[in-house]
């Protein structure tokens, strides 16, 4: 018998409580073991397109959930299967679903500071910043947090896997039960639209019923405090084209004679927002006020503005919001590519035929992605333009001044759940009891996830309880989990399926 193995019944058996002072404890000893099965589970590939590799991970999954109590089944969908598990701990129990993906981002093996992106290494870091591979054998030694598992999906989504199994392991060693009643969902094209699993929202909509929802994905907030996130923002799109001579013309023979559609398009592009970042398109904040409460938790965010301001390299922040967590819960207007007629590597001494701006637009709960699009129709229209949402006919061209192409994609609208939410209430009173301190409370993350359309369509409080660093590299060469977040987040797990949801 191992020495880890010893120490771990000598602990059982000199406790008499599955007590909240000995998980650290416990969670020492059998960290090893954790991050082994984390090495094991990481190495089968899991990118959507090579499906038997998916498979495996399926598998494998099924394979160490039903050790822990959980009936499994495939749901089919118009892609991959959507792998539901189910734990019933006591029929009166409420239900949480809770939420993980089994894929990962494709790689560029050329790009990665390893031989395989898919065979995970142990690194830890020099004084000069540079990661260096250890043995393996030494997690069996003194573990350091700083030590970081280098992999693709060593972080982006299988840690939270790995830990909400291993808080299950320890529950189930102690003969203890959680305090509610347990679905997961395993997606397996998360990284993809998670276009499957959305297909399954109407056929299988009885089997994902219950009363909350937990997402375990993203990272935690940057001071890698426990965090709770209650909403995230949506996106939308759209394009707006404007129009000069029909073909491109020698800037030579017609400059001050044929406008140019770019400085068109800019001065459409900044009547729509001001020096300071504000939107001036009529009614775009419309719906959104900061109450004190919500200001005084918005505040609370350990963010520092300088520290923000110096990792992006910017002199200054715009002023939409009060502070960055703030300025998260307005809607935004961003360009994120400009172009021309002119597709070619050369520069041409050309006027060219059009300029074309594409924009997002991340969405909040108050504002739909519809709506959002049609006050910017509305406002090129307010401009004197024309407005189409085709290629203008010659007849047009020679009728009308000013001419917009606008072509929109509503996209995905924004969840939320509120601040005071019962569930979110008790979630952070125990990881408060938990840590001794509140979790960070995020109201409304910056990105947009896929599964926005299941959260609005199973109409559930849902709650986002993000866990692995935030600087893992996240869907970039050298993704990474940093041991001490493996380690937090067990204890995470484990304070969670602690928490009773039926008082």
């Amino acid at each position: 018998m191992k020495k880890n193995q010893i120490v771990f019944i000598f602990i059982f058996f000199t406790i008499s409580l599955f007590a909240q002072e000995n998980w650290n404890q416990l969670i020492d000893v059998k960290l090893p073991e954790v991050i082994s099965s984390h090495r094991t589970f990481v190495s089968i590939p899991n990118v959507p397109t090579d499906i038997q590799k998916m498979y495996k991970n399926v598998a494998w999954v099924k394979e160490q959930y039903k050790k822990v109590g959980f009936q499994l089944k495939t749901l089919e969908s118009s892609t991959l299967p959507v792998l539901l598990a189910e734990r019933v701990v006591n029929p009166t129990f409420k239900t949480t679903l809770f939420y993980f993906h089994l894929d990962g981002q494709d790689v560029n093996p050329t790009s990665w500071n390893q031989k395989d992106p898919f065979i995970p290494v142990l690194k830890e870091q020099s004084n000069t910043g540079q990661w260096n591979e250890i043995e393996w054998s030494r997690i069996n030694e003194q573990i350091d947090d700083e030590w970081r598992i280098f992999a693709r999906a060593s972080a982006d989504d299988k840690a939270p896997i790995i830990m909400f199994l291993s808080a299950l392991e320890l529950l189930q060693s102690a003969n203890q039960n959680p305090k509610f009643n347990i679905k997961i969902i395993f997606d397996l094209e998360e990284e993809y639209g998670s276009n499957g699993f959305l297909s399954t929202l109407q056929k299988y909509k009885e089997e994902y019923e219950a009363d909350y929802m937990i997402i375990m994905d993203g990272p935690a907030h940057n001071s890698n405090q426990p965090t709770l996130t209650f909403g995230c923002r949506g996106v939308a799109s759209c394009s707006i084209t404007t129009y000069g001579s029909k073909l491109p013309q020698h800037s030579g023979h017609y400059g001050n004679y044929v406008a140019n559609p770019v400085f068109r398009l800019s001065r459409l592009l900044t009547s729509m927002k001001s020096e300071n970042g504000k939107v001036l398109i009529d009614d775009y904040y419309k719906g959104i006020s900061i109450s004190e409460e919500v200001s005084d938790i918005l505040k609370s965010v350990p963010d520092n503005k300088k520290d923000i301001n110096n990792a992006l390299m910017i002199f200054k922040e715009e002023n939409v919001g009060k502070n960055y967590q703030e300025s998260l819960q307005y809607p935004t207007l961003n360009v994120r590519q400009i172009e021309t007629s002119w597709k070619g590597k050369a520069l041409k001494t050309i006027i060219p035929e059009y300029a074309t701006a594409h924009l997002d637009v991340r969405l909040v709960e108050e504002t739909d992605g519809k709506k959002q699009l049609e006050k910017i129709k509305n406002h090129i229209k307010n401009q004197g333009y024309l407005v189409l949402d085709r290629s203008p006919s010659d007849t047009e061209r020679l009728t009308y001044d000013k001419i917009a192409t606008f072509k929109g994609n509503s996209g995905v609208n924004a969840f939320r759940t509120a601040l005071n939410d019962p569930f979110g209430e008790k979630l952070r009173s125990s990881l408060t009891n938990t840590f001794g301190k509140e979790p960070v409370s995020i109201r409304t993350m910056g990105g947009t996830v896929p599964i926005i359309p299941a959260i609005n369509e199973l109409d559930i409080p849902a709650i986002i309880v993000p866990m692995v660093n935030m600087d893992n590299n996240q869907h970039n060469p050298n993704e990474n989990i940093r041991i001490g977040n493996i380690r937090q987040g067990i204890k995470i797990c484990l304070s969670i399926l602690n928490t009773s949801f039926n008082e």
